[in-house]
């Protein structure tokens, strides 16, 4: 437990390091990656000129977590001047594709390279997001599995785009015989598919560069204290360093502490959960480990947001120390509470039964 001693429990490395361009919030369904994303958008539009969120979620979350709409579109967040949020679906949408009778054909051509209308979803979405000026830009991604296919997205275009040169030269000038054939105008056409997809190759492979960048991009690996999520995060941790993408923050939610605790049952999963904090801050002894407390109600709304997002950049402390005389008087008044809610109970099983 040392290592907690060493580095700041605290996200404030990443709000210091100004030259950041991009931001991904990642980690298993469930553990509150949108809340953190969006508490991190926020604390960084104390510090910057201009911050876009990006939720790539197919289930969004960010219209819940600050309780507004948001579309495909960048829109400002209520109560700020310089927070921008949009929610994008990660897949090709139905209006890209030529209509008539190329609509199967291209479907085809997608389907046959796994991933493929993925990758060409996101590039252009990158596109987008390039000829914007904002100086960060925060992913609040899909789960795990999602996001290290994202991750995977120049390499599946590069794969992509050489199926489809294989083809061209197997089949010659047969695809642009069936556009003529189908009535399909050549922006349509083989050349023009073929060039899309180069234009978009070239836009992923430089982002792809920035993304490999420590200074420009940093991976924040959001968990809970539990074995499945463990087993998660450190299977996302070896993935970006296998793609070279830079990872030196994870935040743990849900936590809970002793001195907040009563019953026996939370008390059995503190000493659970115990027992996997013990075993992150040994294989994370590198990383900023900022532990978020479990609490009684969902965090939405812009308020609640800013509220709970001190604890981001301080250490949370339990409000009541074990011992003190506060402490005392809580379990005491905690105790009347439960007195009186068991002599009220008692009472209406008494008149009950006297009616029976």
């Amino acid at each position: 437990m040392a290592s907690d001693q060493e580095l700041p429990g605290t996200v404030q490395n990443i709000l210091d390091q100004e030259s950041l361009k991009w931001v991904f919030v990642g980690g298993k369904g469930g553990v509150g990656k949108t809340t953190c994303s969006s508490i991190l958008s926020i604390l960084l539009s104390r510090v910057r000129s201009s911050v876009l969120i990006i939720s790539t979620d197919p289930a969004h979350n960010l219209s819940d977590a600050f309780q507004q709409r948001f579309t495909k579109a960048p829109t400002l967040v209520n109560g700020f001047s310089n927070l921008y949020a949009m929610e994008v679906d990660p897949s090709v949408e139905n209006e890209e594709l030529p209509g008539d009778g190329m609509d199967n054909l291209f479907s085809e051509l997608a389907n046959a390279i796994p991933g493929i209308d993925e990758a060409m979803s996101f590039a252009e979405m990158l596109k987008l997001v390039q000829t914007m000026d904002y100086s960060v830009i925060v992913f609040d991604t899909a789960p795990t599995g999602h996001t290290l296919r994202l991750l995977q997205f120049p390499s599946t275009l590069e794969k992509g785009l050489a199926k489809m040169m294989s083809l061209k030269n197997k089949f010659g000038g047969l695809l642009n015989q069936m556009t003529r054939l189908f009535g399909v105008d050549d922006e349509f056409g083989e050349d023009a598919l073929l060039g899309r997809l180069e234009g978009m190759k070239d836009v992923i492979e430089q982002v792809n560069k920035q993304f490999k960048d420590p200074d420009l991009t940093t991976f924040v690996c959001v968990c809970i204290p539990e074995f499945l999520s463990l087993y998660e995060t450190e299977r996302l941790v070896q993935e970006l360093n296998k793609f070279e993408i830079d990872s030196h923050n994870v935040i743990i939610n849900q936590v809970l502490y002793d001195e907040e605790v009563e019953s026996k049952l939370l008390k059995a999963r503190m000493r659970m959960q115990q027992k996997y904090l013990d075993q992150f801050y040994m294989l994370y002894d590198d990383f900023h480990i900022t532990k978020l407390p479990l609490l009684p109600e969902e965090v939405c709304g812009v308020e609640a947001l800013k509220a709970f997002s001190q604890n981001f950049i301080t250490t949370y402390q339990p409000a009541i120390k074990k011992g003190t005389m506060e402490e005392l008087e809580a379990r005491v008044s905690t105790l009347k509470q439960q007195l009186t809610d068991a002599e009220a109970e008692l009472e209406r099983l008494r008149k009950g039964k006297q009616k029976v």
